[in-house]
């Protein structure tokens, strides 16, 4: 009888914006940069919530800052990355899930 392989669930990243900010939508750009970047598109499960229209979400995370970006591992926030960040800070921040 062949073992099955148990895929371990892929990591979450929760990223939150407005789309009043044009910070938000630069550190976007970053982090579509980082993910095309070694073919990382499978790296994550991604979802980007506007903080205006999803308030809810940004107040159970505990969002006062856009950007602000969470991974979310095993059910539990295993990184918060919060305001401008730079290409290479999302690299090192993001390292342990990249390829």
């Amino acid at each position: 009888m062949a073992m099955q392989q148990v895929k371990a669930p892929i990591a979450r990243l929760l990223y939150f914006s407005s789309a009043r900010s044009g910070p938000a939508r630069r550190v976007e750009a970053f982090v579509d940069q980082v993910m095309q970047e070694r073919q990382n598109h499978q790296a994550f499960r991604r979802y980007t919530i506007d903080v205006e229209s999803q308030p809810d979400l940004a107040e159970r995370f505990h969002v006062d800052v856009v950007p602000t970006i969470l991974v979310i591992d095993d059910r539990k926030v295993v990184r918060r990355i919060e305001g401008r960040v730079s290409v290479p800070e999302l690299r090192r921040q993001l390292s342990p899930w990249l390829r």
